[in-house]
């Protein structure tokens, strides 16, 4: 048998480290968590899922995905980079505002302030601010923004921002809503589901391109406000396509702006907008337009109001009728194609 030398143990023992030396781990591209998982910054694998959303968040790497694995509550999280947060089935994953919330913005469900060009995905969430939130999702910078299949509710805190979702894109932003249901938030005027307001940032102008398809908003204060009136430069287009505006305790549809300041564009088509105590859909500003295909607009206190040089731009295919004050006419319309 070959003996080894003294030179030959120390050469040996120096390249040992090399051998044994694991290399630095890369964030995992899908995290867990559970209600009985951890806060430790190893927590994300199935077998050792995290206890709230900001731990699996901070866990993850950018692009990855939050899997749910039990029913539970898991607190407020703030956003900074594209992931995917996604419930599919395992039973109630919620956020509710008035519990102690481990991560998270005071008074919001889920803060998305995020890396140029991230595209963030909330599905199956129930975010609920229990009477004491402020925003239940709150947008200031992503690329896209995809929400899904959620329940947001009871976000009723003292003005001015109290919104069941509040987008206030400081850049380009699109967001889409979907099979989502939004009530019973906001607790005066100007406040409500859904508020659509551009601000832009260091003179950057900031274009929100929105899509609500089959979405409930009913028993809010305001049901949906696209506002233009913050800044110059920028814009609002919105399509709400399928949806139930109901039930509100204002406005169910307003699109307003400014003279000089951001133009407002809706499409609203197969969709209700009853039962409100205020305007059913109201165009509000010599820029803010609104084009109606389709829609039923019934039993509020007023049907469709044009003011301030609104423009309500019908398809002539609107069934605006039963209003409990006048129906109101549109400004003007297109011929079918």
């Amino acid at each position: 048998m070959r003996k080894m030398t003294l030179s030959s143990i120390v050469a040996a023992s120096l390249y040992l480290p090399a051998l044994t030396a694991a290399p630095a781990l890369a964030a995992p591209a899908k995290v867990w968590v559970s209600n009985g998982g951890s806060v430790l910054s190893t927590c994300g694998d199935v077998t050792s899922p995290c206890l709230t959303f900001q731990a699996a968040h901070d866990n993850v790497a950018a692009g990855g995905e939050i899997g749910v694995l039990t029913p539970g509550e898991y607190s407020a999280v703030l956003i900074s980079k594209a992931v995917s947060i996604t419930n599919d089935g395992t039973g109630e994953a919620a956020i509710l505002l008035g519990t102690t919330s481990n991560g998270g913005v005071p008074g919001r469900g889920v803060f998305i302030d995020a890396d140029a060009g991230a595209v963030v995905g909330l599905r199956g969430l129930v975010i609920d601010g229990q009477g004491v939130g402020s925003i239940g999702i709150q947008v200031l910078r992503a690329s896209a923004v995809h929400i899904q299949n959620c329940v947001i509710r009871n976000f009723e805190a003292p003005p001015p921002d109290t919104w069941g979702i509040l987008l206030q894109p400081l850049v380009h932003t699109q967001v889409f809503i979907s099979d989502t249901i939004i009530f019973n938030n906001g607790s005066a005027a100007n406040t409500g589901g859904i508020e659509v307001l551009p601000l832009g940032s260091g003179g950057v102008s900031s274009l929100a391109r929105v899509v609500l398809d089959r979405v409930r908003l009913e028993d809010n204060v305001t049901g949906l406000l696209v506002d233009g009136s913050r800044v110059t430069g920028g814009a609002a287009n919105v399509i709400v396509r399928d949806s139930v505006v109901s039930g509100n305790a204002a406005d169910g549809i307003v699109a307003s702006t400014l003279p000089s300041r951001s133009p407002v564009l809706l499409v609203v088509e197969r969709t209700s907008s009853v039962n409100n105590a205020g305007t059913g859909i109201l165009a509000n500003g010599a820029t803010a337009t609104m084009l109606l295909n389709d829609n039923t607009v019934a039993r509020n206190a007023a049907g469709i109001s044009a003011v301030a040089g609104g423009q309500l731009i019908s398809y002539g295919n609107n069934r605006v009728n039963n209003n409990l004050g006048p129906d109101g006419t549109p400004t003007s319309g297109y011929l079918p194609i």
